[in-house]
């Protein structure tokens, strides 16, 4: 008897978090997998980050941090909102939370009613439908091909509210597709959502820093919408800090305290070790951040152009973050002799176990006929990754 709630039993595992432990199983064998599944990057955390996090370990920050993040972060936080996207918040705006997944978790629960409708530009990351589901929401996904370069239009978005709709969600730049949003663009969606004061938006900018093509945008510097914006941002991509989990907002004061009274009772703050570290990482110069984003760009423009050399995938240029998110119908129908390829699914199977690369597949991000690339690692296997998807691919032969 499944004794599970139904609530567990209708989430889905995330599908890249899969895809990984798949690769991880085979690898475990002695099998030789590139794993080009999660976003993660696979640079070290910054020796001034990490000497950060010694000090505070020798300066006793054992003790419970309040529920919401220590002041001096939090000041941090707010200044480097007010410096780098010209955005007035103050301590009391911001809450620290445990990665930015549970801030985002935070707000969609502090929100969402069951039944209101949360508005869901598709491909959308992996954990947004799922957290709307645990908040008895309803997600009304907008579709974006690559011919848009995966963004929606203001227009789209406004055809898309209903007296239900309480909240619009999107990241830029975006995971899966590499895409950012421009400054008139938002402000396009920014006038749309003005003309509806019980909406919401929550705007994913983890990965701000890693951005090819000038400054990043936020929706909130448009001062007649800012009181409708939740700012989700952190230290996981930008600073090479996955594992040490911590993300924050920036909100209007009445959503910052009840983000603050639900993880009160969830989570309580994040480590007290990871808060000082990511006050290091905040302060930090420039230069840290630039590097990083510097051998990402190159490593886009590497990938793109071995991509490009396999029959079968249809590209576009992303803007940022560190995801190449081809269109494969083209690979579809197929078969090897063996195995026929139906959908992107099969199709990532089917290149795990036969070039041994972990790929994630579009369905993950509501985009069936694509698949997501990762290119966070080095050089030397991204081009051993495409020569062997390159082999595998040349062997598929229409139905």
């Amino acid at each position: 008897m499944n004794k599970l709630s139904d609530r567990i039993n209708s989430l889905s595992e995330s599908q890249t978090i899969a895809m990984s432990r798949k690769s991880r199983e085979l690898a475990e064998k002695g099998i030789d997998i590139i794993s080009l599944a999660l976003g993660e990057p696979d640079f070290n955390t910054p020796d001034v980050v990490k000497t950060a996090a010694k000090k505070a370990i020798d300066d006793n920050y054992s003790f419970y941090p309040p529920v919401a993040g220590y002041l001096d972060l939090r000041k941090v936080i707010a200044k480097k909102f007010k410096e780098q996207n010209g955005l007035d918040y103050t301590p009391e705006q911001i809450v620290v939370s445990t990665g930015a997944k549970q801030s985002i978790a935070n707000v969609v629960l502090s929100l969402i009613n069951p039944g209101d409708e949360v508005l869901v530009p598709t491909p959308y990351w992996v954990s947004y439908l799922e957290i709307i589901k645990l908040s008895e929401g309803v997600p009304v996904l907008i579709p974006s091909t690559i011919e848009t370069d995966f963004k929606v239009s203001a227009e789209q978005i406004e055809k898309a509210i209903t007296p239900k709709t309480r909240m619009l969600i999107y990241s830029s730049p975006s995971n899966p597709t590499g895409s950012l949003y421009l400054k008139e663009e938002l402000e396009a969606i920014a006038k749309v959502i003005a003309k509806h004061p019980n909406i919401i938006i929550v705007s994913d900018e983890i990965y701000e820093h890693i951005n090819f093509i000038g400054k990043h945008e936020s929706i909130a510097q448009f001062d007649f919408i800012k009181e409708q914006v939740v700012t989700i941002n952190g230290v996981s991509k930008a600073y090479a800090m996955t594992g040490w989990r911590l993300g924050y907002i920036g909100a209007p004061l009445y959503i910052a305290k009840a983000c603050d009274k639900m993880q009160g009772q969830f989570t309580s703050a994040t480590s007290s070790i990871s808060q000082r570290a990511a006050i290091a990482a905040i302060e930090s110069p420039p230069t840290v951040v630039e590097e990083m984003r510097v051998k990402f760009f190159q490593r886009r423009d590497l990938m793109l152009s071995l991509l490009k050399e396999i029959p079968g995938f249809k590209l576009n240029v992303p803007d940022g973050a560190f995801y190449i998110f081809p269109e494969i119908s083209a690979l579809l129908n197929t078969t090897d002799g063996e195995t026929v390829i139906k959908n992107a699914d099969d199709l990532c199977m089917w290149l795990l176990n036969k070039a041994h690369v972990g790929l994630v597949p579009g369905e993950a991000f509501g985009a069936p006929g694509y698949i997501r690339i990762s290119y966070a690692t080095s050089d030397e296997r991204l081009k051993e990754a495409a020569k062997r998807v390159k082999e595998a691919v040349s062997c598929l032969k229409p139905i």
